[in-house]
C-alpha cells in the first residue's frame, strides 16, 4: 500500500527554488533515504511533507487522503512524526516529560486539555510514553532533566517522543549527526529495528554508509530537483549522482 504520495512538490523563497517539482512516493513498511548535496532542498522537502513549510504547487497525501495546507499537528495525529535536523528537545523539563508530548500529540490535543482529561486519558498518555522510553532505551532515565542527558542520548530523546505519537510514518532529520562510529553503528540498528517492526521510515543523511547498508530505496535531490530514486546499487553507479554528490567523497 502507498503511504505518502508526493507529487510535483514545488516550493519557492522569492526567486529561489528550493524544491523543483519533486515526485515520489513511500510505501507502507519502507525504509527509504532521501540524499543530497548541502542545499539540495532535503530538509525543505521535509519540511513540505510534514506541513512545516507550505507548498508553492504540487500535493501530498498521507494515507489516501490529501494533506495540503494542513497544520503539523492535525498531520502528526494522522500518524506522520518526524525529529528535527536540530535537536528540539526540552532541556529543562524530564526525560518522561520531553516524550509525553508526544503522547498528548497523538491525540490532538493541547497540554492543558490532556491535564484535565482525565484519569482514563492520563493513562493513555503515560502507558504510550513509557512503551517509547523502553523502546529506546530511556526508561532508567526517564526522571532526568533532559539538560542532564549526553547528545547520544538527547537523539533517541527526540525519536522517543515521535515514538510516543505511535506513527505509521517517521521521518528523519540527520539522526546520525554529531555521533561517532559506535553510535552511528548503533543507530543503523536501531532504525533497522523500528523498520522491521512495521514502521515506515523516511530518513536524510549525509554518512553514506549508514544511508546504503539500511535504506532498501534512495531518493537523491541536487539543486531542489529529484536526480534518481532507485536501489542503493543502482544510486551509487548513478554518473549524475557520482556528479552531484557521491563522486566528491570519492
Amino acid at each position: 500500500m502507498t503511504l505518502v504520495e508526493i507529487e510535483n512538490v514545488t516550493r519557492r523563497f522569492g526567486g529561489l527554488l528550493a524544491v523543483d517539482a519533486v515526485t515520489t512516493k513511500v510505501e507502507a513498511g519502507e525504509l527509504v533515504g532521501l540524499i543530497g548535496p548541502n542545499g539540495a532542498g532535503k530538509t525543505t522537502l521535509f519540511n513540505l511533507i510534514s506541513g512545516f513549510t507550505t507548498l508553492t504547487a504540487g500535493s501530498v497525501r498521507f494515507k489516501g487522503e490529501a494533506i495540503d495546507g494542513l497544520k503539523p499537528h492535525v498531520i502528526a495525529a494522522r500518524g506522520m512524526s518526524r525529529t528535527f535536523q536540530n535537536l528540539r528537545v526540552f532541556p529543562n523539563m524530564s526525560v518522561f516529560d520531553n516524550v509525553s508530548v508526544g503522547a498528548v500529540g497523538k491525540m490532538g490535543l493541547s497540554a492543558g486539555r490532556a491535564i484535565v482529561g482525565g484519569a482514563r486519558r492520563s493513562q493513555a498518555i503515560s502507558r504510550a510514553t513509557w512503551q517509547a522510553l523502553e523502546r529506546v532505551g530511556l526508561t532508567e532515565v526517564a526522571g532526568e532533566l533532559a539538560a542532564n542527558l549526553s547528545y547520544g542520548k538527547r537523539k533517541y530523546l527526540e525519536i522517543a517522543r515521535a515514538l510516543a505519537m505511535r506513527p505509521d510514518f517517521l521521518i528523519l532529520d540527520e539522526p546520525a549527526a554529531g555521533l561517532n562510529d559506535s553510535e552511528t553503528a548503533e543507530l543503523a540498528r536501531f532504525i533497522r529495528s523500528l523498520n522491521a517492526d512495521g514502521l515506515a521510515v523516511m530518513l536524510v543523511e549525509h554518512d553514506m554508509n549508514l544511508v546504503m547498508s539500511i535504506c532498501s530505496r534512495v531518493v537523491v535531490l541536487a539543486s531542489g530537483r529529484k536526480i534518481a530514486d532507485a536501489a542503493p546499487d543502482v544510486v551509487r553507479a548513478d554518473p549524475a549522482v557520482l556528479e552531484a554528490y557521491l563522486g566528491v567523497e570519492e
